[in-house]
């Protein structure tokens, strides 16, 4: 079967005899239930759908008669005539059901008109207009909220309002739109809504909307009582191309067509544009132009990003206090003193080709451990746990606003229709409890058991791969490590004029580097790979709707992501260094590889390292292909598709030029922006600069998305959305485990309470009644001896030297003790105060949590009383028009009554 063939047969099954079966859903019959099809008799044929050429007006978003508005253009291509005798009847089988589909697009009240490509004689464009009375129809199946009274209730200003409203675009360049209240609509009571202009009333992406709901519902197979739905089907079967609404002008050119308003142009200028980087965004205009959904997603970005205004500054403002005490602290001058770190010899890191080392050399990692491990970070990293309630619920106010203000409060969403690929599979009856009736399903309850669990078997042996990735990085580690500090003593040894640098390149510095940019680069090929998978996996598991097919990708999706991008983070902070012995008895990894240790300063430098890079890696990237990819395929295909310069061409065609959006939309745009939003507060503890890398990444991320849609791709048709979806709980679920993993990066990462038990317990002999706590003699207790003679054949280094004794990090009893080599009491001492300053804090950032979340309210007082206002003036309407109706057909009985009542009266009055 040729490929052609099963873009066609995708949607049918066909039985042993060649019949097509099928696959309908019975208990739903769209057209039946329409309010405005029109059945045609049998064997009638469908209407054909008028032919016209262009009529040279590029800007013109109307018919050609000029006064019928294009709410969608659907695209097809036309190739009988050039196709053979077998593709000739798959393509004569696509005119059909296009002919079939296009006549009951006429039936349900919409008006078509088709018009040949200018540039390719096989292509066509089927422009869709909704009239008035159609679109009055469709408003009230869709329950779409319209405006009944101007807002009487005064505006609240804040402070917050005062200050950015200079940094709105000029009302005189997007004028500020008016408050109405709304009220669902109803066709019987269009008088009681506020209608200034019929044209004007519902707005193109309310008519778009509207018009892409029929596609969806016009039947495209009709054989007796059998007919087949569904408009995204006749796309994967190839009978269209695309269906989408116009841009109302080009992006850098006002329209000449009087009536447009010119709101693409707009928003280049005053959004888009790289210029307005400064610029809130006009977040009416875009949802007027685009829809809730895309707008929603906007708002949620932009207000992300003014809270990581405040988590920058304070971020900074840490790193600065940082910066400036790494030179006062008292352990880098111990590390840094050649009467103390220079007199301290490290016991070597691995076996036999490391030498010992004097402490000092790590003198100035130890100042740049300090500028990241002080109390400053304590501090933002509490702080950072609750910034993170409190965006979620200024987020969920916010929201609760934006529903009101843009009719979503009470939005009912349609039941959705079964994805093509679910229905194309429906070889299976099964008895449906709600509707009592026998519907076709693609699987039994044993075989979707079965297709759930092979899902989760994939993703769990995919996960797995992920982790093995990460001990390749390991196993790069440790090996890399012996082969830099041979190479970089020898190199330093050979070349004198690189001494200097000899502080600054150490072995630990150059493996974390080079590990961390290995470890990006898989990073970024494995999510190419996971992205497919989590597809395919997705798409085995055969979901039944299009929400539910988004819910699933999501979880996949972002569970491979959370395992691929933080797992070396999670390795860095919380394993390595931990189980590591002593120089006598080291830890092996196979028997073989000596397990790796971390910087003498701890591992925070090199988590903080692999943050940074990652992080920075990841959004340069990413900028680049979303600039880059989508330009450079519309730059090939105009070059392809160039025709002369004396051609006029429409602007149905010159939107088809331009990409589509794909079928997930904004999903990888979300994705990407809660991973950021995982580095920002996981980790937040080793790295207080990572919320103003995500500050600057967003900046440019707003206008980068903007300009796509706004200048690349094809106007979205508009969609209704409440909040975020899915993405909610995640952020959510992240935001809790922020919490766990912060405190514990303080605990088990940082050198902070290792510090705070030698200052309060150690630095002062409790038994002389002293009170003068200092960290003076810190580096000498946090280091541990062992006797060289105690090595082993296979660790002895390989270098002759007259030292009895070294040093290493841990707290054990020394050589001469009579448990040597076994953890000391400073050591327990260490591991009760991280136990306990774990709990502690999570308990008290916990409760803020909970206080913050009780005391915040998810709707403004304000919005209660609007609500509240909209809700009595809705009903007192509707009061006073059932009286009106009431009244209405009383009226002829009132008046039979009536006259009933003066015709004895009348009699009495001539017999007198």
């Amino acid at each position: 079967m040729t490929e052609v063939e099963d873009d066609i047969n995708e949607l049918d099954s066909e039985t042993e005899n060649g019949d097509i079966e099928m696959c309908l859903m019975s208990e739903v019959d769209y057209s039946e239930q329409s309010p405005t099809y029109k059945s045609r008799p049998d064997g009638e044929a469908a209407p054909k759908v008028k032919q016209v050429d262009f009529n040279g007006n590029p800007d013109s978003l109307f018919f050609n008669d000029g006064m019928r508005r294009i709410d969608l253009v659907l695209v097809y291509e036309d190739e009988s005539k050039n196709a053979s005798e077998k593709k000739g009847s798959i393509y004569r089988r696509k005119q059909k059901r296009r002919e079939c589909f296009e006549g009951s697009l006429m039936d349900f009240g919409v008006e078509l008109e088709a018009t040949q490509s200018v540039i390719d004689e096989k292509m066509f464009y089927v422009k869709l207009h909704m009239p008035f009375e159609t679109l009055c129809s469709y408003a009230e199946v869709l329950h779409i909220r319209l405006p009944i009274q101007l807002n009487d209730l005064a505006p609240q200003s804040s402070g917050y309002n005062c200050f950015t409203k200079h940094f709105y675009p000029s009302e005189d360049v997007i004028v500020k739109e008016t408050e109405y209240f709304t009220a669902p609509f109803r066709k019987d009571q269009l008088n009681r809504f506020y209608v200034k202009d019929r044209d004007q009333f519902f707005t193109p992406a309310m008519r778009s909307r509207m018009a892409y709901y029929v596609l969806n519902r016009a039947p495209y197979d009709i054989r007796g009582n059998m007919k087949k739905y569904g408009f995204s089907k006749l796309l994967n079967g190839g009978v269209y191309k695309d269906a989408y609404p116009l841009h109302d002008c080009r992006f850098n050119v006002k329209s000449k067509e009087p009536s447009c308003p010119n709101e693409r142009f707009l928003l280049y200028n005053e959004w888009a544009n790289p210029k307005s980087f400064y610029k809130m965004q006009p977040l009416n205009l875009i949802r007027k132009y685009f829809g809730e959904k895309i707008s929603i997603y906007f708002a949620w970005l932009g207000f992300y990003t003014i809270m990581l205004s405040l988590a920058a500054a304070v971020g900074l403002g840490c790193f600065i206090y940082g910066y400036k005490t790494r030179e006062s602290s008292t352990w880098s001058k111990e590390v840094c003193d050649p009467q103390i770190g220079g007199q301290i010899v490290m016991c070597p890191q691995c076996d036999q080709d490391c030498p010992y080392w004097r402490l000092n050399s790590t003198c100035e990692s130890s100042k740049r451990l300090c500028i990241f491990d002080n109390y400053g970070t304590l501090v933002f990293a509490v702080f950072m746990s609750i910034w993170v309630t409190l965006f979620l619920e200024f987020w969920k106010r916010y929201q609760a606003v934006l529903e009101h203000d843009w009719d979503t409060v009470e939005f009912l969403q349609q039941e959705e229709q079964p994805r093509p690929e679910y229905e194309a599979k429906c070889v299976h009856e099964k008895f449906n409890p709600i509707t009592k009736s026998i519907e076709k399903v693609p699987y039994t309850a044993c075989g979707k058991c079965m297709r759930v669990s092979c899902g989760i078997s994939t993703v769990l042996f995919w996960i797995l791969l992920i982790i093995a990735s990460v001990v390749g990085v390991i196993v790069y580690r440790l090996v890399m490590f012996i082969v830099f500090s041979v190479e970089l003593r020898s190199g330093l040894k050979d070349h004198k004029e690189l001494e200097p640098f000899k502080e600054y390149v150490t072995p630990q510095m150059a493996t974390s580097i080079t590990a961390s940019i290995i470890s990006f680069i898989i990073i970024m090929i494995l999510n190419n790979v996971y992205e497919k998978v989590a597809i395919w996996i997705t798409d085995f598991e055969l979901p039944r709707t299009k929400t539910e097919y988004e819910n699933s990708l999501t979880l996949k999706m972002f569970l491979f992501q959370f395992v691929n991008y933080y797992s070396s983070c999670f390795y860095i902070a919380f394993f390595k260094g931990k189980v590591v012995g002593y120089p006598g008895q080291p830890v092996y990894w196979f028997w073989k590889v000596r397990n790796e240790e971390c910087d003498p300063g701890g591992c925070l430098t090199e988590l903080t390292t692999q943050l940074s890079i990652i992080m920075t890696g990841k959004a340069v990237l990413n900028n680049i292909q979303e600039v880059l990819l989508p330009w450079l395929k519309n730059v090939i295909f105009r070059r392809c598709t160039q025709v002369g310069s004396e051609k006029v061409i429409p602007r149905w065609e010159q939107d088809y030029q331009l990409q589509p959006i794909g079928k997930l939309g904004l999903f990888y745009e979300y994705l990407e922006m809660v991973i950021q939003f995982g580095f920002v507060t996981l980790f937040v503890a080793s790295f207080p600069l990572a919320p103003l890398l995500a500050l600057i990444n967003n900046l440019c991320e707003i206008r980068v998305d903007a300009w796509k849609i706004t200048t690349q791709f094809r106007r979205i048709v508009p969609e209704k959305a409440q909040d975020i979806g899915a993405w909610q709980p995640i952020l959510q679920g992240v935001a809790i485990l922020a919490v766990a993993t912060n405190a514990a990066i303080i605990a088990f990462t940082s050198d902070m309470i290792p510090r705070l038990v030698y200052y309060w317990a150690f630095s002062v002999n409790p038994y002389t009644g002293g009170s003068d706590h200092t960290m003076a003699g810190f580096i000498n207790s946090s280091l541990s001896v062992f006797n060289v003679a105690d090595f082993t054949n296979i660790s002895k280094p390989n270098t002759d030297t007259n030292i009895t004794t070294c040093r290493y990090r841990d707290f054990r009893y020394p050589p001469s003790h009579h448990n040597q080599y076994e953890f000391s009491i400073y050591y327990w001492h260490v591991i009760a105060a991280k136990l306990a300053f774990m709990i502690v804090v999570e308990h008290i950032v916990y409760f803020t949590k909970f206080m913050l979340s009780y005391v915040i309210p998810d709707v403004p007082e304000a919005l209660k009383e609007q609500i509240k206002r909209e809700r009595y003036l809705t009903q007192k309407i509707l009061h006073e028009t059932n009286i009106e109706q009431f009244k209405e057909l009383m009226k002829p009985v009132t008046e039979k009554l009536q006259n009933q009542v003066e015709e004895p009266e009348l009699e009495l009055d001539l017999k007198l």
